[in-house]
């Protein structure tokens, strides 16, 4: 097929992915025994005033006609009313919640992201080259530790070491515990340099727990590149080494290097879930952790997390399809001549 018709194809295979898994988002819930609403009754309501609850959120109201607003409310991405719908825990539009712990994740995640190419992608170029010494050997066996172990032991580690263990045993308070900012939180640029220094842990414990992905695929990929002809003749023509490993070999897998961007993003996601309930950082990872609550289950909220990670992974891919269908002309198949 040609170009523009597989791009239009990934196109319409990717919004009947995200129809499909915002119609099973919806039926997971609704269908799910209990009554959404029993925590917000008062054991002195009246009846009537419990049936004023249950309309106001529409539990009530027929199946077709609850997925029709839910359809409305989530396709709309909040930009209309009623935003996401109400939260049952707040009582205000989930859009307004969205607005204030959205920024927390993105900056968590773009940073994450940022700093594990900077580490990774260097360090898989220097193993490639060092391809077999002491320093490709460690710095694996590193990589590979870091990449097996669950980010959550990494951070809860982090937490001991530079929070606990440091504090006790020096009296040494080198960064905090949990939060985004510090009590009573200070004004003007002060406040910007606590957010940063209660980000700083987090991000660095992702970085460790992520580098690892970029430096092994950049060393592989590199070590296959390495052996093609046109690296052994730029070699052979005289350049200094470092010109033939980045302006030869490594340009060569730009085109990998960025959809691999747009694949490693959805991991992130789940990372800055489990980051933001370990570090008590109010980003939309923590408040649908707490979203889930069996005591207080706030389903729309829940529903519109779920509905952003999913277009998040879905876009992420969609992308990804796009580049490989861009930079990689064996995706052509089919075009005129």
């Amino acid at each position: 097929m040609g170009l523009k018709r597989y791009l239009l194809k990934r196109v319409v295979i990717a919004f009947v992915t995200l129809y499909i898994v915002t119609t099973l988002n919806f039926f997971i819930f609704v269908l799910h025994p209990g009554d959404p609403t029993h925590f917000l009754m008062d054991p002195t309501m009246t009846p009537e005033q419990e049936a004023m609850i249950r309309e106001a959120f529409g539990v009530d109201d027929p199946l077709i006609t609850q997925y029709l607003k839910y359809i409305k409310n989530l396709l709309s991405f909040g930009l209309i009313p009623p935003y996401f719908g109400f939260s049952h825990q707040t009582h205000e539009y989930v859009s307004s919640g969205l607005a204030l712990r959205l920024p927390f994740t993105v900056v968590l995640l773009g940073l994450a992201l940022v700093g594990s190419i900077i580490v990774g992608i260097p360090i898989g170029i220097l193993c490639a080259w060092k391809r077999g010494s002491k320093i490709d050997v460690t710095i694996m066996g590193i990589s590979l530790f870091t990449y097996g172990v669950p980010t959550f032991f990494i951070q809860l580690f982090a937490l001991f070491f530079f929070v606990s263990f440091i504090f006790l045993e020096w009296g040494i308070y080198i960064f905090p515990g949990s939060g985004w900012r510090s009590y009573p939180a200070p004004e003007g640029i002060y406040l910007l340099a606590d957010i940063a220094w209660h980000m700083t842990l987090p991000v660095l414990t992702l970085v460790v727990a992520s580098f690892a992905y970029w430096a092994l695929y950049t060393r592989n990929m590199m070590l296959d590149v390495l052996t093609q002809d046109y690296v052994l003749t730029a070699r052979s023509k005289g350049l200094r080494e470092r010109a033939v490993l980045v302006k030869h070999a490594f340009r060569s897998i730009y085109p990998q290097i960025a959809t691999m961007i747009t694949l490693s993003i959805p991991g992130l996601v789940t990372g800055a879930i489990i980051t933001e309930t370990v570090f008590g950082l109010r980003g939309i990872g923590k408040w649908y952790i707490d979203s889930i609550s069996l005591a207080k289950p706030d389903y729309p909220v829940v529903q519109a997390v779920l509905f952003i990670f999913a277009t998040l992974t879905i876009l992420c891919n969609l992308i990804a399809d796009l580049l490989y269908g861009i930079f990689d002309p064996r995706i052509r198949v089919g075009t005129r001549r």
